[in-house]
């Protein structure tokens, strides 16, 4: 099986792909043929030695945090899959989805949703589970609440928005102004150039404030909060002092495997209240290419890898 691994830390050179023999399922495991991975800013944080979880100890590493695919054979114990059934996760912190194949267990992976073929399916796992965990888990958004989310054009705000919306809150977002228009097709209440305007000027008296930029983005972020409500950041911890001077709660998180909540997501995407935006899709031999242009580029949505071409649909 092909694989792109890194046996050093480094820029896009550092990544190799190499023919490695298909692992085999162990107990409580089953065996995936992988149709489509994404590819999500942590893959070049983690290539770049940038990722604490991922040490040298860990070296050589196969990249890739989600996939969608085919369960190819189960290992003993497993009930819920059978060869054949399509499947999308989550991995481990200790497998990779830039692969033909991976190893999973139940708490990774999920059916795919009916409505989507894998590269599509692909595109959600890691951006959809940390929108989720972001808005709920941490930051508690219920209906008829107020929440502003910052970057919603890209992989894990466009899901922020529609998720806000299917749990009935109302929902302002920061994106550029070409993006503008996506963004309310999204579902977005209000959606703010940022280059253009001040969030702060347009908002106020949120409950939430769910932040993929960090910076000074999030430290404006204090004035729109209402009393005892909540910054989540996916990047940089809010400071504790500034959060309690505002009378609100701060928190910084990182997304974890959770096949229950992928499944809950994935019965939003057939029911119509999710839509997966995928803006490019390269080979898995063309995978440095394809974290150099989510580097480079304005990304309107996910970034996918074609692995299995017979499989990814």
């Amino acid at each position: 099986m092909r694989a792109i691994r890194i046996h050093r830390f480094g820029g896009g050179e550092a990544m190799r792909i190499e023919e490695l023999p298909t692992p085999r399922p162990g107990p409580g495991e089953v065996l995936v043929r992988i149709g489509a991975a994404s590819v999500n800013p942590v893959d070049a944080k983690i290539r770049a030695g940038k990722y604490p979880a991922v040490t040298a100890a860990m070296l050589p590493y196969t990249l890739g945090r989600d996939m969608a695919g085919v369960i190819e054979a189960v290992g003993p114990g497993i009930d819920e899959f059978n060869p054949g059934d399509a499947v999308f996760g989550y991995l481990d912190i200790a497998r990779g989805g830039y692969a033909d194949y991976v190893i999973a267990t139940p708490a990774e992976v999920t059916p795919k949703p009916l409505s989507l073929g894998l590269v599509a399916a692909a595109a959600v796992p890691l951006a959809g589970l940390t929108a989720w965990q972001g808005l709920v888990e941490h930051g508690g958004l219920a209906p008829g609440q107020r929440v502003l989310i910052h970057g919603g054009a890209g992989g894990v705000g466009h899901f922020a928005i529609q998720f806000a919306k299917a749990l009935g809150a109302w929902v302002a977002t920061t994106v550029s102004a070409g993006d503008l228009d996506f963004a309310r097709a999204l579902g977005a209440d209000l959606a703010i150039d940022y280059r253009a305007e001040r969030f702060e000027d347009q908002v106020r008296d949120l409950d939430l404030v769910y932040d993929l930029i960090a910076g000074d983005t999030q430290e404006r972020s204090w004035s729109v909060l209402k009393q005892g409500g909540m910054l989540v950041s996916t990047l940089t911890q809010p400071s504790v002092d500034k959060a309690r001077a505002h009378g609100v709660r701060g928190l910084r998180y990182t997304a974890q495997p959770n096949a229950e909540q992928l499944m809950g997501i994935g019965r939003l995407i057939d029911q119509g209240k999710v839509r997966v935006t995928v803006a490019k899709i390269f080979p898995l031999v063309e995978a440095q290419a394809a974290q150099d242009y989510l580097d480079s580029a304005h990304v309107r949505g996910k970034i996918v890898l074609a692995i299995n071409q017979g499989s990814a649909r």
